[in-house]
């Protein structure tokens, strides 16, 4: 079992980096904001109020609940080793909990059925009961169907039941949501939405890269490929560590515009990129809450665009106020966790008008990678060899450029690469299911930029 220090308490900081000079008339502010909790360590979550700016007490012994969601269908059982894997990869999951976390087990087929601790409850993790569930897992066999979204609505009732602060998923699945309505899927991830943030991993290659990363994407939790079951065991250990490490759930990023402005989208852009403009949710006058789920020590960046009214030279307004806010569990006043401005300033200076910000750049390229990526590998399947090499070519060049090498190499096993500065490439004749499966999984990872 991983052991876990006791914590301090996380502490949090926002950054706000933009080019505030705008010419005359015009009207889009761009910024990018960068979150960053540390000092929280790997204990478990927090319930006390915040004592000083930004800063939130640890709460005392074990804050967190964690269900495993185990793909048991049929298709599990092709080749035989896959399922093996699956049990093993879930007891090194189990071993890597803390003491006093909640946790159950949950076999996912054309129905979802608990495999431990049973009885619409969770087990607290200590050295019984962690045997008792490697135990039960040994039972475990493959068949049956697939119906992704009675997995989620059980892990949520059984979450649901528990008094704390941090609620997440671990999902696995082989294959595709074939056993229920596409909208029954949906209709469950909307259901859990704010209610627990799930990991969902991809075992082999017969699965929906768009069923996977859609769920990730809506319970605000990450998604990849194991393309080879052998490395499940490590997936999980490593799922079930960060899982560990979180501290503070449910925390939002509050934008207030004044009169007269707009957000135009707000974007998660590190580490993946991540569309929250449609997950706004009111706070008040002229303010919007955008989730960002649950936090360990780490930093993301948010690309945050803002419509304003256009003006003269020389005038300047606020653009917007951005907060990192804690909602209060009884419903109250929310806790601001950080604080930080997005400034309009009008000018003639030419020189200043037209630089731009250097981490706003980045990330714009960063966000349109991951779109040329996905179209490009549509096209691609839809037999547009030339659409998706100006596509493809174009992420190669993006990706160079902003010094992406882990997506440049996944790329360069789906095209040949004469001049990435240009993004001159080849379409390769065989790609491995696999490779272009991760390529796809993994369009939304960026790089951080450098400043």
């Amino acid at each position: 079992m991983a052991n876990f220090a006791k914590s301090n308490a996380p502490r949090f900081s926002v950054d706000v980096y933009q080019n505030a000079y705008l010419p005359e008339g015009a009207r889009e502010v761009n910024a990018v904001v960068t979150v960053t909790s540390t000092g929280g360590g790997t204990t478990g979550g927090m319930t006390l109020p915040v004592t000083e700016p930004g800063r939130v007490p640890a709460a005392e012994g074990a804050d967190a609940a964690v269900v495993i969601m185990l793909d048991c269908s049929g298709s599990m059982d092709y080749p035989p080793t896959k399922m093996r894997n699956a049990r093993d990869a879930t007891a090194a999951a189990i071993d890597t909990l803390r003491d006093g976390v909640s946790f159950a087990v949950v076999a996912g087929t054309h129905k979802a059925k608990e495999v431990f601790p049973g009885g619409g409850a969770l087990a607290v993790a200590d050295a019984t009961t962690r045997a008792q569930a490697k135990d039960a897992l040994r039972g475990l066999s493959a068949g049956g169907g697939t119906a992704i979204g009675t997995w989620l609505r059980l892990a949520d009732r059984l979450l649901s039941a528990a008094d704390v602060t941090i609620r997440h998923g671990i999902l696995l699945t082989d294959g595709r949501n074939e056993h229920e309505e596409p909208a029954a899927l949906r209709a469950a991830l909307e259901a859990c939405a704010g209610h627990f943030t799930c990991d969902a991993r991809g075992v082999g290659t017969d699965w929906e890269v768009q069923e996977v990363t859609g769920i990730a994407s809506a319970l605000l939790g990450t998604a990849d490929i194991v393309a080879d079951p052998d490395g499940l065991a490590a997936d999980f250990t490593r799922m079930m560590e960060s899982a560990m490490g979180k501290e503070v759930a449910d925390v939002a990023l509050r934008l207030w515009t004044p009169q007269g402005s707009r957000i135009a989208f707000v974007k998660q852009v590190a580490p993946t990129v991540e569309e929250l403009t449609d997950r706004r949710t009111e706070a008040g006058p002229r303010a919007g809450d955008y989730p960002t789920g649950s936090w360990g020590d780490e930093s993301r960046d948010y690309h945050v665009c803002v419509e304003v009214p256009a003006a003269g030279i020389g005038q300047e307004m606020l653009a917007a106020r951005v907060s990192l806010v804690l909602p209060a569990p009884d419903g109250g006043s929310a806790q601001t966790l950080g604080q930080g401005l997005v400034r309009a300033v009008w000018t003639d200076d030419l020189a200043a008008t037209t630089s731009i910000n250097p981490q706003v750049a980045h990330y714009t390229g960063q966000a349109e990678l991951a779109q040329v990526i996905r179209t490009g590998l549509d096209l691609r399947k839809a037999g547009d060899e030339a659409g998706a090499t100006a596509k493809l070519g174009r992420a190669v060049q993006l990706a160079n450029a902003s010094g992406n090498t882990d997506t440049a190499k996944l790329l360069s096993k789906v095209v040949d690469v004469v001049d990435a500065a240009t993004g001159t490439v080849r379409l390769k004749t065989k790609v491995a299911e696999a490779d272009e499966m991760t390529l796809e999984t993994r369009s939304t990872k960026t790089v951080r930029v450098k400043r």
